[in-house]
């Protein structure tokens, strides 16, 4: 059996869906959520309602949710966990239980916004400009080297929460003054492009890619966007998830700047678009459900048509306060 536990569901119903689907006749998909509120637990076949994960003994919980499920493989769909993930790794690994995520320091780069900053530099990617000195960005402002308007961000972060855009200095330092751990970034204007990416975790290899221009954003998300094709960023993202040591699931948030590409935000997990990829064909739960049971999946990059466009839209989840476990 093969059975798969989802941590922090919250509203991802699509992609707890999914797994069941996946799973269907192979495993069961058991979820977690610290709100009894939170609409995905209701689409597992089993679910739990947990501590929020910065509580004492939030892990011991998991561990005995895996134990009583005999879950083969665990993944969670927010990012201050994925490093909580990756950091007891060796103790999963030790009931029988595979982290479907990237290394802890991978995880970590992805979460701290100017180590992302400082490595993509560093290794000759296309980047938006980032400071957490003041005064160097004033500096190359006066340069010409960046110019407003910029965001004004925390460092680390997730679902653009307390992102400012500022069109002057002034703002700049207000927005500086009234919170620490804040960060300038530039402002890239140009394309939207989201990328939703699996590094098979047994070969190591880049085997599924897909791309999309998105066409609205709301609360950090994908609303609305159209699949699209180019072998020259199939290539810049298949070396850079590479080079940078991701596994599993990637979501990579791309500029399109005048036909140069600028890699501005990875999250090593599924992205709030992954539902676009999977209408698509292009079927990330297979691959994962396929290296749990211990086989490698073949290349098939590019493998989805064109031209095809993702429109959200509202649904509900009604409970009786009765089936609404505490």
């Amino acid at each position: 059996m093969t059975n798969v536990l989802i941590l922090s569901c919250g509203t991802r119903n699509k992609i707890v869906q999914y797994f069941r689907r996946g799973l269907k006749g192979r495993g069961i998909v058991a979820a977690t959520d610290c709100s009894k509120l939170a609409p995905a637990l209701y689409d597992a076949d089993r679910y739990y309602i947990v501590p929020r994960m910065s509580d004492k003994g939030y892990i011991d919980v998991i561990y005995d949710i895996c134990r009583k499920n005999q879950i083969t493989g665990v993944l969670s769909l927010i990012d201050p966990e994925l490093s909580l993930l990756a950091a007891h790794r060796e103790d999963f690994e030790s009931i029988g239980v595979r982290i479907i995520g990237s290394p802890y320091s991978q995880c970590e780069m992805s979460l701290n916004k100017m180590k992302m900053f400082e490595w993509l530099i560093s290794h000759n990617y296309n980047t938006a400009k980032s400071y957490v000195d003041k005064d160097l960005f004033t500096e190359d402002v006066k340069k010409g080297t960046v110019n407003f308007p910029v965001f004004v961000k925390p460092v680390c972060g997730s679902a653009s929460i307390a992102i400012n855009k500022a069109n002057d200095m002034d703002t700049v330092e207000l927005l500086l003054r009234h919170e620490d751990d804040l960060m300038i970034q530039e402002f890239l204007d140009g394309q939207e492009i989201g990328a939703d990416v699996y590094v098979d975790m047994i070969s190591g290899e880049v085997t599924s890619i897909f791309t999309k221009k998105k066409i609205k954003m709301r609360a950090g998300e994908t609303d609305k966007s159209v699949s699209f094709k180019d072998d020259k960023l199939f290539t810049m993202i298949e070396q850079f998830v590479i080079e940078a040591g991701y596994k599993g699931q990637i979501d990579i948030d791309i500029f399109d700047r005048e036909g140069k590409y600028y890699i501005s935000e990875v999250n090593p997990r599924f992205g709030g678009g992954y539902p676009h990829a999977y209408e698509c064909g292009v079927n990330h739960i297979k691959m994962i459900i396929e290296n749990l049971e211990g086989k490698a999946n073949k290349k098939c990059i590019g493998a989805y048509e064109e031209g095809v466009y993702m429109m959200k839209y509202n649904e509900v989840c009604i409970r009786d306060e009765k089936m609404v476990k505490g």
